[in-house]
């Protein structure tokens, strides 16, 4: 089986969650003995994951160019894995008609049209969420359009069923995952500081970061006089680096060389996320890496189900800085919430736990995809129309470009 991988980035696992994500599905699918191909739009960087020592054979494509079909048919794979939906807009038509049989697949990372709606409410004051933006008909589209939607946030897999009426047979929850746990007791004493960390392309860590710097630091640096906040995260730009501040034990770091070693030498992760979707990686990692977290109802989302989290999970800006004093301070505390961190993997990160409900699916796709496809009208639809507009505005910005 042959699967190739069309994605607006190429593979930085050490810059974003969203890397390591899809990493984890490219050697998930070499375990399963497919021949893997990744092409990308962009121009790789220095931060980029080398492909090519996992033998993978790597192309640099470009959207409106008719030079792509060529490219399907030499590669001529039997999965098509779009990287975000607008890569699905972009190249899924093209799909549809050199290799109409080949199975279509969506990797959302998050849900864009959830994060873009919260991040509006929180600039406007608001409670309510706008799901009738342009981004939400063109997410919810490509995903009707595509014969499988792989989920990270179970909240998210039920948001498109109750709210956007999507099928659940096209739909499939499966979160980053962690292939193995061996659970260790922290040492109290060597564990020290607070740690953020996060992509600065990614808006809701930027917003994190001033509510740190504005909100929660100059009162939690008061009450913890000897601790210090260290700032960590790809791509800092001058506003970034600007709030660095030694006197006040605020630390701009950048890039981390290791987020395990940073994470893991903290005491404390510190996440006062306002808006954001999908799962958040660096909160995963606090718990695999033994650092519990104080964070937000929007951070903690669909991560934990019932079970007690990681740290605690926070109201207002008040009790955050209460509760992290108190996980700082408490070491009986501290080691409770790495204990619950164990647990909320085991229970719900494990790769064991849905390794054989996907390649089910898989194989199902491979063996019933013309009865799979006939029971998502929408979705035909919705080809047939992006078929006869999207593919003759590409086709008309190609010639107009020669």
């Amino acid at each position: 089986m042959k699967i190739l991988i069309i994605s607006s980035v190429w593979v930085e696992p050490n810059s974003s969650a969203a890397g390591s994500r899809m990493l984890q599905l490219i050697r998930f699918f070499q375990s399963e003995k497919y021949d893997v191909e990744y092409a990308s739009i962009a121009s790789e960087s220095e931060f980029s994951f080398d492909l090519s020592s996992l033998g993978i054979t790597q192309h640099s494509v470009q959207i409106n160019d008719s030079g792509f079909d060529e490219l399907l048919l030499q590669i001529n794979p039997d999965i098509v894995l779009f990287d975000r939906f607008m890569v699905e807009e972009q190249f899924g038509w093209r799909v549809s008609n050199v290799l109409p049989n080949a199975i279509k697949i969506l990797d959302t990372e998050d849900l864009h049209c959830l994060r873009q709606a919260r991040q509006e409410a929180v600039k406007k004051n608001s409670e309510s969420l706008n799901f009738n933006s342009d981004v939400a008909k063109r997410e919810i589209a490509a995903i009707f359009r595509c014969d499988l939607s792989l989920m990270v946030s179970d909240h998210e897999m039920n948001l498109l069923q109750t709210f956007f009426q999507v099928p659940k047979s096209i739909l499939f929850y499966l979160p980053i995952w962690v292939d193995a746990l061996t659970p260790e007791k922290p040492d109290f004493q060597s564990k020290i500081d607070f740690v953020f960390i996060g992509n600065f392309y990614h808006e809701p860590n930027w917003d994190s970061v001033l509510v740190l710097k504005n909100e929660i630091w100059p009162k939690l640096k008061d009450l913890l006089p000897n601790a210090k906040l260290n700032i960590y995260g790809a791509y800092p730009t001058q506003k970034v680096h600007q709030l660095h501040n030694p006197k006040e034990r605020f630390f701009i770091h950048g890039r981390a060389e290791s987020a395990e070693e940073v994470i893991r030498s903290a005491r404390i992760l510190l996440a006062p996320i306002r808006f954001g979707a999908g799962i958040k990686g660096k909160l995963l990692e606090g718990m695999e890496y033994g650092t519990p977290s104080v964070t937000t109802s929007i951070g903690a989302e669909a991560m934990h189900d019932n079970l007690p989290w990681n740290g605690f999970i926070t109201i207002d800006y008040s009790d955050f800085i209460t509760k992290a004093v108190e996980l700082y301070s408490n070491q009986e505390v501290l080691e409770q919430a790495v204990e619950n961190g164990h647990k909320i993997i085991e229970h719900k990160f494990l790769f064991s736990i849905y390794k054989s409900k996907f390649l089910d699916i898989l194989n199902h796709l491979q063996t019933n995809l013309e009865t799979h496809r006939n029971a998502n009208f929408i979705g035909q639809m919705l080809q047939f129309h992006t078929m006869r507009s999207t593919e003759f505005m590409s086709r008309w910005i190609e010639e107009k470009n020669k």
